[in-house]
């Protein structure tokens, strides 16, 4: 499947399939295939995996701090691999932007050997072993979650997670067999446990294990799905999606900072708009964004009106997506500005308000829509303002810069440059005010040029006098005390 096909409006996916009560029934067509395509099974479990050698491993991009720490792991007596997302990127032809290693050391023997490392996590304790300013997250082979580290009951989700392991345990326990690899840069070879190599080959998602268990284990894998299948196009096994639609409803027991951080990771992949439809597919928008999953509406909607609103949210995400592909770093308060902007647009208006009482200015009616945000995920409050702040400075693009000295002042605040860009997606989305836009980006070029004596003149200028109330004069003539 074309990699980029998720993330095109019109691209056939999940985003085409309406959650309801029946929607673990529902056609997966990221996982459209014949019969003759489909991998084999996965394998048993067993202690002894595959092993292949690696003689055509891109060795080459593999980072030099990661060869070192597995170096001395290795002499000094310790089993030590890289796993994960590095080891299927390197796979697929991709740079890895992170190196995790696993290994049978436990964290206080890692201590021991890196000066510079530090233990970290309360759920699961690993090392982050620091050169410069690169991070090396170095964790111990940990083993299937035990009965008594699961909720109370037939609840499986995970609340503790610090049991240690084996390699073969380890690989097991991972979430998606494309995870589940392990490479041996001493031995030059890669071990497979969970059948993650022809799944790779094939081009295919799907958990290791029973999907439902996985799911339930750890709702937030509903979001990791979405984000390996919409970032490297690969399809989602039937089963697997079936999972993540019936478990989307749990999503509401993680924990909102990190479904938080798996949704920005979602907006910065340059497969936001991919991302989002799968999202809504699943059941998972409905429950972590409520307020976003009823403003685009269903899309079986016979309403024209829904049909546009929809497709506009569509393209604001889209343009997201063209930032981060011509290679811009969007912001969290800019990805939280997209995502919610429509949102507020709707509620400033009374005739398609939801939120009880009449609107207030856009300050006020921005910080209802975000403030439960705010408070059940721990989002940084700077975050908050500048996305509040962003939002609320849309209105003063309306007019061309220059004709109100206020205007040119406007260009030199510390907030400018994030309302614009903002202001830049608007317009790219939705194919109006880029010359608007083109024009503040002018006036922006030429404050900045300024120097500092002409910028506090053009300040004075712009500054507002204090109106003064007129003094009220006695009938005698005299000024009133």
């Amino acid at each position: 499947m074309d990699s980029n096909r998720s993330n095109r409006r019109d691209a056939p996916g999940p985003g085409k399939q309406e959650p309801s009560s029946g929607r673990s029934k529902a056609k997966n067509p990221w996982t459209e295939r014949s019969a003759k395509q489909a991998p084999a099974p996965q394998p048993a479990e067993q202690e002894q995996p595959l092993t292949v050698p690696a003689d055509e491993f891109p060795r080459k991009h593999v980072h030099q701090d990661a060869l070192r720490v597995i170096s001395r792991l290795s002499r000094q007596g310790h089993e030590a691999y890289l796993v994960g997302g590095c080891v299927r990127d390197l796979l697929l032809g991709r740079t890895p932007k992170d190196f995790d290693i696993a290994t049978a050391a436990h964290p206080r023997h890692i201590r021991r050997l890196f000066r510079n490392a530090r233990i970290i996590g309360r759920r699961f304790k690993l090392a982050h072993i620091f050169y410069g300013d690169h991070i090396l997250e170095t964790s111990t082979f940990r083993a299937a979650p035990r009965p008594e580290d699961n909720g109370e009951g037939d609840d499986l989700l995970i609340t503790d997670d610090n049991a240690f392991g084996t390699a073969a345990e380890d690989a097991r326990r991972r979430d998606f067999t494309i995870n589940g690899l392990f490479f041996d840069p001493i031995e030059n070879v890669i071990h497979d446990y969970v059948g993650g190599l022809a799944d790779v080959e094939a081009g295919l998602l799907r958990t290791i294990g029973d999907p439902t268990v996985r799911m339930a284990e750890d709702p937030v894998r509903i979001l990791r799905a979405i984000k390996f299948a919409t970032r490297i196009g690969f399809r989602i096994d039937d089963s697997t999606w079936k999972a993540m639609c019936e478990n989307s409803g749990e999503l509401e027991r993680a924990a909102p900072p990190r479904v938080l951080e798996e949704i920005m990771r979602l907006c910065v992949s340059g497969t936001a708009l991919g991302a989002f439809r799968m999202m809504r597919a699943s059941g998972a928008l409905a429950v972590l964004m409520p307020e976003i999953d009823a403003y685009i509406g269903k899309r079986d909607d016979p309403d024209p009106v829904a049909h546009d609103r929809a497709d506009n949210y569509w393209r604001l995400l889209e343009a997201l997506d063209a930032d981060v592909h011509a290679g811009r770093e969007p912001s969290r308060a800019l990805c939280l500005a997209v995502m919610y902007l429509r949102v507020v647009e709707r509620e400033l208006d009374p005739e398609t308000r939801t939120l009880p009482g009449e609107p207030n200015d856009v300050f006020d009616v921005v910080s209802d829509v975000l403030e439960p945000l705010v408070q059940d995920s721990r989002l940084p409050r700077r975050t908050f303002i500048t996305t509040r702040r962003m939002i609320v400075d849309q209105e003063r693009f309306k007019k061309r810069p220059g004709s109100d000295p206020r205007s040119l002042v406007f260009t030199t605040t510390d907030g400018f440059d994030d309302a614009l860009d903002l202001y830049r997606l608007r317009s790219a989305a939705w194919g109006q005010g880029w010359a608007m836009y083109e024009a503040w980006a002018a006036a922006r070029a030429e404050t900045a040029k300024a120097s500092p004596d002409a910028l506090a003149a053009l300040r004075k200028k712009g500054r507002r006098r204090r109106s003064r109330r007129p003094r009220r004069r006695k009938r005698g003539g005299g000024a009133s005390e």
